[in-house]
């Protein structure tokens, strides 16, 4: 018999967009099973869902690890924006603690690793895995979050609005000269340090965000004493990390080590 990798839809909130999709590693572990958080981007817009990550999320689950795929409210539905967009983020992580836990069948449970959860966010899904781990501290009540991989990401949001598409001033709900607490506030370069390591992975050749916003986050957040690195993928652009067959995904599973 092939074993499968099985897909669990669930809730953390009441919302319609408050649900994400629990993947199953397919056989039965010999070791600890790790925790993934996948957040995905598309300018925060409702043009985009969390199934752009479904064949991501698929190959990881088929590597042995347990992943947590979420949506969130976006740009385009109510309740979508500044700051709701990233608390809802900070839900979906917590759901760890509960409504993730309970979908997974006892013979996984037991052998999951909690104390070592990784959270991985494309483009602006790394806006919102920075920012929303640097609010939880790294932790939920009963997790730990170790590395954050922020693939493609717009570290910072007081620059990309001077240059973004007009979806950053939507999620803001105006421009930096209106909202400069706001943009602050939501710009990952901003955040506190936390005890997690970030770890910023960039095409060298992404056009939609340059690879010179993650040389600069890393460089102003070492120097602020968050543990961070970078990552250049060179010959890659923006979209490579929602395709398992490239190499930007294969340098993301070696900084799991799945």
């Amino acid at each position: 018999m092939v074993n499968v990798v099985k897909r669990v839809k669930v809730a953390y909130g009441e919302r319609n967009s408050q649900f994400g999709h629990v993947y199953l590693p397919p056989a039965p572990a010999t070791g600890p099973v790790p925790v993934i958080v996948l957040i995905h981007g598309g300018y925060w817009s409702t043009e985009f869902a969390l199934t752009i990550e479904t064949a991501v999320a698929r190959d990881l689950a088929a590597r042995g690890a347990v992943v947590w795929n979420i949506e969130y409210r976006r740009i385009g539905e109510e309740g979508g924006g500044w700051p709701r967009t990233g608390n809802d983020v900070v839900a979906a992580i917590s759901a760890l603690d509960a409504p993730v836990r309970y979908a997974l069948p006892e013979e996984i449970l037991s052998k999951v690793d909690w104390s070592k959860v990784s959270v991985i966010g494309h483009s602006a899904g790394g806006q919102l895995a920075v920012w929303a781990i640097s609010r939880l501290r790294a932790r939920t009540k009963k997790a730990a979050i170790a590395t954050v991989i922020a693939q493609a990401a717009p570290l910072d949001l007081q620059v990309r609005e001077r240059t973004s598409r007009p979806s950053l001033r939507a999620l803001m709900g105006g421009s930096i000269t209106e909202f400069p607490a706001r943009y602050a506030d939501a710009s990952p370069v901003d955040q506190p340090v936390f005890p997690a390591h970030v770890v910023a992975i960039h095409g060298t050749e992404d056009t939609s965000v340059p690879v010179e916003v993650s040389r600069d986050y890393v460089r102003r957040a070492s120097a602020a004493g968050q543990s961070a690195e970078l990552i250049e993928v060179a010959g890659e652009g923006h979209d490579v990390f929602v395709d398992p067959r490239s190499r930007g995904h294969r340098e993301t599973v070696r900084l799991l080590g799945i």
